[in-house]
């Protein structure tokens, strides 16, 4: 990323932080490749997309001063990006807040912007249960120590004084109820856990363009599975890309 090359920009929302009303910044790239991604475009062709400006960014947000509450950085996957940390600093600098979308790989640059408070909220996403073999095929690449790598990140977490959660976009043929309950174990003792229905509009494999999201009986029986560890589990609706918000 160069000169923070954001490559999408929704000026206002309330549905990405919660009890806030935000702005929301797309980065580009991503370092898995789950079949069942909504952003695509974000993901495998991201240089063929118009980069905002982010002088534009920062102008519009200035002059909201009082209204827009903070910032919710996404992608792709943001902590890809060595500059994070710099175009964090520079929305603090407007003093805004800043919510952070994770897939969790990358726990170094995650405790770098924790240690130098950057980040005011992370929704962090773990995606399968976390052995290998089901990890693997829920970000569609071969990576022998991701899951180290996630649960190191959910331990900063833990650990932290930066408010969170933890998500589960729940995928027919990778989740289950049993899937959602081991996710949910090994989460136990947090307070925010989510699942949410993913959508087929759009996906990075056309094979799970196809496929039905969960009906709202099979989401009822994945949160109840939840709540046995996580009492506070809730569902959400179906997850969203960039296009759709």
């Amino acid at each position: 990323m160069s000169a923070f090359d954001v490559k999408g920009y929704i000026p206002n929302t309330m549905l990405d932080w919660e009890g806030m009303l935000a702005a929301t910044i797309f980065l580009p790239g991503c370092n898995f490749r789950c079949p069942y991604c909504q952003n695509p475009d974000l993901v495998l062709r991201w240089h063929e997309l118009k980069s905002v400006p982010f002088e534009l960014i920062q102008k519009h947000l200035s002059s909201h001063d009082g209204w827009i509450e903070g910032v919710c950085i996404t992608g792709g996957e943001p902590c890809i990006h060595k500059d994070l940390p710099e175009l964090c600093a520079r929305i603090k600098d407007i003093k805004l807040g800043v919510k952070l979308d994770t897939n969790g790989s990358s726990p170094g640059m995650l405790e770098r912007l924790i240690r130098d408070s950057l980040i005011d909220y992370v929704a962090m996403d773990v995606k399968a249960p976390l052995d290998p073999e089901s990890y693997q095929k829920a970000i569609g690449i071969e990576d022998d120590d991701i899951v180290e790598r996630i649960l190191q990140s959910i331990e900063l977490l833990k650990g932290s004084p930066i408010e969170h959660e933890f998500r589960t976009t729940v995928v027919p043929k990778i989740h289950g109820t049993a899937e959602v309950e081991s996710i949910a174990a090994s989460l136990a003792g947090e307070e925010k856990y989510y699942i949410q229905n993913f959508s087929s509009t759009k996906t990075l494999d056309d094979g799970f363009s196809n496929l039905k999201p969960f009906t709202e009986e099979d989401m009822d029986m994945m949160l109840e599975r939840a709540r046995t560890h996580i009492p506070g589990a809730k569902k959400r609706g179906t997850s969203s890309g960039m296009e759709h918000l």
